[in-house]
């Protein structure tokens, strides 16, 4: 009630957008502290509720702010295996459900979750712990993006032996590459690498599974195989002159943008086997589109802009949100408000209820939109349909086009039917309770197996994966014991 929130706020605008360094900045060791002692010890910690993985943000904020930065990153990542990611990444979920929330003024959850990390590595608190026995059983995980990683960081404490695939050339997944450096700096994924590696775990990146490494041959050698990898395959734009030149999925945009930024080379040969060579997408003195409202569709705003386009315009199906909530959208639930990132600020035309018609292209490129305005009614079921208003149909400058609509489902070609799994209704692999597939000792986790979502909800899936693929194992060893006593 005494000390306000206070956010660490942005680099200068006319600064950032001529780099790729984080965009966000940090507030000095005491705010931070003073931050830390805004959180009132709920009763009921509707933070802790709200929260995937079930942080226990009242337990960690009161060590923070009591100094002992030990204890609050113990607390902090005995629910998350690399609490530097959410807390560079998360929409925070627990913040929209802070009680203190309810007046716009929640704890900066998410700002002193990252600043813990920082100062455990800081004063050497945070040092490779690998496990003191060995259980002889080996885990195959397939990606190294959050769901992945998780997987492979608890399967690895309990005394098994990791060994994670990943396609690509560098770990990481969706967090190396899919994530833009001015939101997630690749070295805070590198460090926590170099823990995990000395910790025991095995990577091969550059690896491509059901490829380098068939499904059978998997089976053979590990005691269990979970799959990763993700929802890969990008929801797709049907509109005419979708095939001319200059329309991207914006993942092939942004992934090229990291690769630069890394060093590296645009493309992947993994990543783009079986295709042509990817041409170089550049938004450069162009007229850029963004179809999307989300938050791919906002780090192709970003990314747009470092690379000095002409203009961007950002485009949304759906009405523009409310700046409050309403009464149908109460606290603790996630606010269905509008969004304003970074990246909108640095220059973006936002539009709302717009829907593309066709794209209009010129010697084979893309060179304009045809962009029409849409409204939300009920049919006769109550059911909210799309019409097209009259008369509002206009053309717009478009010489690259990023489609940033999200993604159906996993790619099915190449491991997973090669493995024989089963799909659900959406496409997604198909799982249990104790998140098993129909094939015996491969599991799932992630948005492989419920579809494409938050960072924080493939992290806890891999927690939850984790831990049955432990039971399973245990129960294999218990079985294998009682046979030999016979």
């Amino acid at each position: 009630m005494t000390v306000p929130r206070k956010e660490g706020g942005y680099r200068p605008l006319n600064e950032r957008i001529y780099d790729y360094g984080k965009v966000e900045q940090t507030l000095d060791e005491e705010d931070r502290r003073k931050q830390a002692s805004r959180c009132m010890d709920c009763g009921v910690p509707f933070c802790h509720w709200a929260c995937p993985l079930g942080s226990k943000n009242p337990e960690w904020q009161d060590a923070l702010y009591r100094k002992n930065d030990r204890e609050a990153y113990e607390i902090l990542h005995s629910t998350n295996s690399f609490p530097e990611i959410t807390g560079s990444i998360c929409p925070a979920l627990c913040e929209k459900s802070c009680l203190l929330a309810i007046n716009n003024e929640a704890v900066t959850i998410r700002e002193n979750e990252y600043a813990i990390v920082a100062l455990a590595f800081a004063k050497g608190y945070i040092v490779p712990n690998p496990p003191v026995i060995r259980t002889g059983k080996k885990v195959a995980v397939i990606g190294s993006g959050p769901s992945g990683l998780s997987v492979a960081d608890l399967l690895n404490r309990c005394g098994h032996t990791v060994t994670v695939f990943e396609k690509s050339d560098a770990i990481g997944g969706l967090l190396r590459y899919g994530i833009p450096d001015f939101k997630l700096n690749k070295g805070i994924i590198d460090r926590r690498l170099d823990i995990f590696r000395d910790e025991g775990i095995i990577f091969r990146p550059g690896v491509s599974a059901g490829e380098d490494i068939s499904g059978k041959e998997l089976l053979e050698k590990y005691d269990a195989v979970v799959l990763a990898m993700g929802a890969g395959t990008p929801r797709d734009l049907k509109a005419a002159g979708r095939n001319l030149e200059g329309v991207h999925f914006a993942l092939d945009f942004l992934r090229q943008q990291n690769r630069i930024n890394a060093g590296r080379e645009y493309y992947d040969d993994k990543v783009s086997a079986g295709r042509t060579l990817p041409e170089r997408i550049s938004a450069a003195g162009k007229h850029v589109l963004v179809i999307g409202g989300g938050d791919t569709g906002s780090d192709c705003v970003g990314t747009a802009i470092r690379q000095k386009a002409a203009s961007v315009t950002q485009i949304e199906i759906m009405p523009k949100p409310p700046v409050e909530r309403t009464d149908g959208n109460p606290w603790p639930y996630w606010p269905k408000v509008l969004r304003t990132s970074s990246s909108h600020l640095e220059g973006c035309n936002r539009r709302w209820a717009v829907s593309t018609k066709r794209f209009i292209g010129e010697n084979g490129r893309v060179k304009q939109a045809e962009i029409v305005g849409v409204e939300w009614k009920k049919d006769k079921n109550g059911r909210f349909a799309m019409c097209e208003v009259p008369g509002s149909c206009e053309i717009i400058p478009a010489d690259l086009v990023l489609l940033c609509m999200g993604f159906t489902q996993p790619v099915h070609a190449g491991l997973l039917d090669n493995l024989g799994v089963d799909y659900d209704a959406r496409g997604n692999v198909k799982v249990d309770g104790y998140m098993q597939t129909s094939v015996e000792k491969v599991f799932a986790a992630g948005d492989v197996e419920h579809g494409a979502s938050l960072v924080v909800r493939a992290m806890a899936s891999g927690r939850r994966a984790a831990e049955k693929v432990e039971a399973y194992l245990k129960k294999q060893t218990d079985l294998k014991k009682q046979t030999d006593a016979r």
